[in-house]
């Protein structure tokens, strides 16, 4: 659970700022829109294979 403290002196909208960022980066929000809908197994093996290709072919 990502958590931020409001420092003194400190906006709300700084640290709201500061929450943001923090959440982006733990990918918590993109971990509750891939959870969103149930994902069969065939089409979570698909999706990563499809991310394994295009990550090789980065590097070529």
């Amino acid at each position: 659970m990502s958590e931020v403290k409001i420092n003194d002196n400190e906006s709300f909208e700084t640290a709201l700022k500061r929450f943001n960022r923090k959440i982006q980066q733990d990918g918590v929000l993109a971990e509750a829109r891939r959870r969103e809908h149930y994902e069969k197994p065939s089409m979570k093996r698909k999706r990563k294979e499809a991310a394994k290709r295009r990550k090789t072919a980065r590097r070529v």
